[in-house]
């Protein structure tokens, strides 16, 4: 009796027995293998690998890769050989097993075990060896509990029921010793399976064929290159500041790029280079399968045939004129740098730098920077040495290593810390090369030579030639307060078409007090933020640096003393008045301006003269409307009185001459009211024919 995994050994395709007969055989010419030889790391995420391998004439050379990067290899894989050609590039399809199947009366899930794939295969012919051989049609497969002498539990096996020249026989499955089908494309169909499962059991890989092309016995170089997505490399930095900074003072700068190898193999020598850089980079699904939706039309079937109803025809419109508008919308739709020799960075003769100094205590170890070199888009650092790197393990890989200029300063930045300055630094970027943004480590050596850590910074991308200012930590000697003002001042103005225009400039003054420090002078450079629209003015702005939100204005404090710095800004700010309705306190306030013209003042001055004249008229008009009112609601009054009343009583004579008396002043309070109301319009007519006039 033969375990279930024998059953399977017994379908072990003999394609696959044949090929590893074939590899041990004497002479057999070993496929030629391809080495990775290159990387290159972009801070845009992705990296370069470049494979190389020898051959001669025509040779296939595998690559296996991950699942997941199949998509970024198909994208961008690329073959260099001057001297061969390359034919063809394969690999197994997204799903390979699930294609295979789909051709095969039995499915993935019919390899599962003995007993699903015998089901799978009922109706085959069958061949049986053992005890009992026998030869027949498998019609079915039956799972049994056994008892187990003394009781000792249960054990299943399997009842093969086959139809044979002799009729129905059975077989247990576990005393035969093998089971072959007698159809040889049956055979061949399970081998095939087998030999698929065979090849995609190392989960996520495919393996790519490339079938290149070549004359003549002659080696020749191939090399294999795709770009995929890595880890971002990062950046760190250290610099070292002497506490004698001089005249021209410069600090030791180190740059290293931190990365890992996550790309699923060892890197053995490999030629590294990073690049810093943002290049557009994609992904595409290419190794997906997609079909083109077709529509779908019904199947001729030849029968009834029944036309439809006609409801009578009329001729076609003719084709509409176009406007020669609509006619017209129709027609028209990759630096060298050498190592640290001492503490002030004074590189090797790699480099042509400045001669080297006595190395004092404390110096940087020496370290062989990777060569820059500067592109159009990008900065790329190699390694001249080759580098080893396990896959899963991260490295350090030195960039540069040399002197650059670093000034020690004070940067105050009202919205960073309102009260005390940041201790800082402006590096300079002589290199020739730019540097990549990354964390900047600070250190300060004394006269001993003695150095400690004094804070981080952070760099941002800093090309050949320009500047960063490296905040690092808050210097507490000094203090800085700080008092606004803003005041306005009427400019100029002018008078068209009955609407006053006047410039006003509005100033905004900024004093910074600021305490130095006890014992050392500094050198501050104070963050004044900058406003749309708004001009510097003091100080002169030709002597202060502007960054992308503010000015940048430098200033020297002495030891224990206390400075002052105005920063004043300016707008000009414009307004539009009509003059027949401007307000009475912008007339008070051009009055007093003398920035304006004496003919403009004058103008405004005869305004508000017939302004004045048009509020004493309205004035009597709305004085004489209210007694109109007044006394109407009185005549109204003594007329209800009259109705309680005879007209022949005394009381009623009274109420009568009264009547009489209020008619007659309403009659004069008539004729007085429409003098009035003429003379207001007079007034108001005035005004608008003079404003009308007016042109200064």
């Amino acid at each position: 009796m033969l375990p279930k995994r024998r059953v399977r050994t017994a379908m072990v395709p003999a394609v696959l027995l044949l090929l590893a007969g074939l590899a041990d055989a004497p002479g057999a010419a070993a496929e030629p293998a391809l080495i990775l030889k290159r990387v290159m790391l972009s801070t845009g995420g992705v990296g370069y690998f470049e494979y190389q391998a020898t051959v001669a004439g025509d040779a296939d050379l595998s690559l296996t890769v991950p699942r997941d990067r199949v998509d970024d290899i198909l994208k961008s894989i690329v073959v260099y050989d001057d001297q061969g050609g390359i034919g063809t590039i394969s690999l197994p399809g997204r799903e390979p097993l699930h294609a295979l199947f789909r051709e095969l009366p039995f499915g993935p899930e019919s390899l599962e075990s003995p007993q699903a794939l015998f089901k799978a295969l009922r109706g085959a012919e069958l061949q049986l060896t053992g005890p009992h051989p026998l030869t027949g049609r498998l019609v079915s497969i039956t799972a049994e509990p056994v008892q187990l002498p003394d009781h000792a539990g249960t054990v299943t096996r399997h009842r093969l029921s086959l139809m044979t020249s002799d009729g129905l026989r059975q077989a247990l499955l576990e005393d035969v010793e093998t089971v072959r089908p007698t159809d040889d494309r049956l055979r061949s169909q399970l081998d095939a399976a087998l030999t698929a499962i065979a090849q995609h059991g190392e989960r996520d890989r495919r393996t790519l064929t490339l079938h290149t092309t070549g004359t003549g016995p002659r080696e020749r170089t191939v090399r294999v290159a795709y770009v995929v997505d890595a880890p971002l490399w990062k950046t760190t930095y250290r610099l070292t500041l002497a506490d004698d900074t001089g005249a021209a003072p410069r600090g030791g700068l180190q740059g290293w790029a931190v990365l890992e190898n996550l790309s699923g193999e060892d890197w053995n020598g490999v030629d590294l280079t990073v690049i810093s850089g943002q290049p557009v980079t994609f992904r595409q699904a290419l190794y997906e399968a997609y079909y083109v939706a077709r529509p779908e039309i019904p199947v001729e079937v030849m029968g009834r045939v029944l036309p439809k109803l006609d409801q009578g025809a009329t001729p076609a419109p003719p084709p509409r004129a176009l406007t020669e508008e609509q006619a017209h919308r129709s027609l028209t739709r990759g630096l060298g740098l050498g190592m640290m020799n001492d503490a002030t960075g004074v590189p090797a003769p790699m480099m042509p730098a400045p001669a080297a100094k006595a190395a004092p205590p404390g110096q940087f170890a020496a370290v062989a920077a990777a060569e820059a070199g500067e592109a159009a888009t990008h900065v790329t650092f190699h390694d001249p040495a080759p580098v080893t790197v396990a896959n899963g393990h991260s490295l350090l890989l030195p960039l540069l290593n040399r002197s650059v200029p670093a000034e020690p300063l004070a940067l105050y930045q009202p919205t960073t810390e309102p009260r005390h300055p940041l201790a800082a630094v402006r590096l300079t970027n002589d290199s020739g090369a730019g540097l990549p943004p990354g964390i900047l480590t600070l250190y300060q050596r004394d006269a001993n030579g003695d150095v400690i850590y004094v804070g981080d910074a952070r760099l941002a991308t800093l090309p050949a030639g320009e500047v960063r200012l490296l905040s690092f930590a808050v210097d507490q000697k000094m203090t800085i307060d700080r008092s606004d003002s803003q005041t306005e001042t009427l400019s100029r103005g002018r008078i068209a078409d009955g609407v006053l225009e006047l410039i006003t400039i509005d100033r905004a003054t900024t004093t910074y007090t600021i305490t130095g420090a006890a014992h050392e002078p500094r050198k501050l450079v104070i963050e004044h933020p900058r406003q749309t629209g708004w001009d510097l003015v003091v100080p002169a702005a030709d002597i202060v640096e502007t960054t992308a939100d503010a000015y940048r204005i430098t200033a020297t404090v002495a030891a224990g003393q206390t400075a002052t710095v105005t920063v004043a800004v300016e707008r000009p700010r414009q307004d539009h008045f009509e003059l027949v309705d401007i307000p009475a306190e912008q007339i008070n306030f051009m009055l007093n301006a003398r920035t304006l013209s004496t003919e403009l003042r004058q103008a405004v001055a005869k305004i508000a003269q017939l302004r004045a004249t048009i509020a004493e008229n309205q004035q009597k008009v709305d004085r004489l409307e209210r007694n109109m009112t007044e006394l109407t609601k009185d005549q109204q009054r003594l007329r209800d009185n009259l109705q309680a009343v005879t007209a022949a009583s005394d009381l009623g004579h009274r109420y009568v001459a009264r009547l009489g008396d209020q008619e007659n002043r309403m009659d004069k309070l008539s004729q007085d009211l429409t003098a009035a109301r003429a003379a207001a319009e007079t007034a108001q007519q005035a005004l608008a024919d003079y404003v009308k006039a007016l042109n200064l």
